[in-house]
């Protein structure tokens, strides 16, 4: 017998370290070369690893959470051989183009086989820990992505179907039970970045009543000509569209701050950030280049982004870049929110609920279509006036629509 180092390989973006996200492994475990072992988060990302040998697992690095260097010791295995110890470098990542959570440690093929010989079902992490905690086979769930690949929509549509089955008139006990969760991963990074923001950012919050029920109109009767529902438009991307032609006029909101140089970068194409919660917690997918695409084809790329973050079908680089954030929480959305600058940017806008109340127009009461923008400014580079002014001018074409296609 003799031992087998795998070495936590470099997952790339100049990373030195990163945390163990989950194993899908324990010790004693008999593994197979190329089963999937475990998950290490990045910034990005969950990447899943494969092993590149056959053995028993002896050693762990450590347990979900715990930081492991890039080339430090990660798994070693027992097998069968002659020398004392070997000690096994990773491949560099391989990331597929469209894969969120790409496999690293050996080549892998559609499927992979487990050591009871079952077929290894193509899913991203946090899919598989919802499997595992709700005791689902993924085997037995259709997949519709990429090689049979189950998405979030696959998992979701199968597990509805399974609680209507299985539903049944039950009586929810009541619990004073205590739940210790760790916080790792995505909601580690999270954590550290609104901290990091909450305490470096000097927070500048505007808030703005709109009356959308022109552009409500306009919306409707755009929507009444597509034929495909997965086609009709929301208010977000008019909102990005009068966002992009208010920030040509106030450039210095379409701006990030390196911190390193002490230099505030501002850009003249709009990358534009669009929060979005994930069961993973809350991603920023990225429509590059908004500025240039029409309003159909940013609310395409709005769904498209916010779709695949869900998920965990989007590229690395759709997750990074963007120059100016917009975060809606739909009809949860409040009357007002303070929304938390997405770092390294100077501004985010956060849209409330539309809804229909009396207001006073020409002296008359009418029932007109509100809705609150309530946006964040770094004050540090974004003075009140110039934050107050841009949120001013996407009102005034918000509630005049003609205007963002002028």
């Amino acid at each position: 017998m003799s031992e087998f180092i795998f070495k936590l390989p470099d997952l790339g973006e100049g990373m030195v370290e990163s945390e163990i996200g989950e194993w899908f492994i324990s010790v004693g475990d008999q593994v197979t070369e190329e089963d999937l072992v475990g998950t290490m988060m990045t910034d990005k990302a969950a990447i899943e690893l494969s092993s590149p040998i056959t053995g028993k697992v002896i050693r762990l690095a450590g347990e979900p959470g715990d930081i492991v260097a890039v080339g430090a010791a990660l798994i070693v295995f027992e097998t069968d051989g002659l020398a004392t110890t070997v000690v096994a470098e990773a491949a560099p990542i391989e990331t597929a183009p469209t894969e969120a959570a790409p496999t690293v440690g050996g080549p892998s093929g559609p499927t992979e086989a487990t050591p009871t010989g079952q077929k290894r079902v193509m899913t991203s992490p946090a899919i598989r820990r919802r499997a595992r905690e709700a005791g689902i086979d993924l085997s037995a769930v259709p997949g519709s992505g990429s090689g049979g690949r189950v998405l979030r929509k696959d998992f979701e549509q199968f597990i509805g179907g399974k609680v209507a089955a299985e539903a049944a008139p039950t009586t929810i006990a009541p619990t004073t039970e205590t739940k210790e969760i760790k916080v790792i991963g995505l909601r580690r990074i999270i954590a550290e970045r609104m901290s990091a923001a909450s305490r470096e950012i000097p927070h500048f919050t505007y808030v703005e009543e709109i009356d959308i029920t022109e552009l409500d109109a306009l919306r409707r009767h755009l929507n009444s000509k597509k034929a495909e529902q997965s086609e009709r438009l929301t208010p977000l991307p008019f909102l990005g569209m009068a966002l992009i032609r208010a920030v040509h006029e106030f450039p210095q909101c379409n701006a990030t701050y390196d911190k390193e140089r002490n230099v505030i970068l501002q850009h003249g194409a709009v990358h534009l950030g669009i929060a979005t919660q994930t069961p993973d917690g809350l991603k920023v997918p990225v429509v590059h280049h908004a500025e240039s695409m029409s309003v159909d084809e940013l609310a395409r790329e709005i769904r498209r982004v916010s779709e695949a973050a869900r998920d965990n079908s989007i590229k690395k680089e759709e997750l990074g870049g963007s120059t100016i954030t917009i975060t809606s929480l739909g009809k949860l959305g409040g009357i007002v929110s303070t929304p938390v600058i997405n770092m390294p940017e100077v501004s985010i806008i956060g849209v409330n609920r539309a809804i229909e109340k009396p207001v006073v127009m020409n002296g008359q009461i009418a029932v007109r279509t509100m809705m609150n923008l309530s946006s964040s400014f770094d004050h540090r580079f974004v003075d009140g006036y110039d934050a107050a002014a841009m949120i001013q001018r996407v009102k005034e074409m918000l509630e005049h629509p003609a205007t963002i296609f002028l």
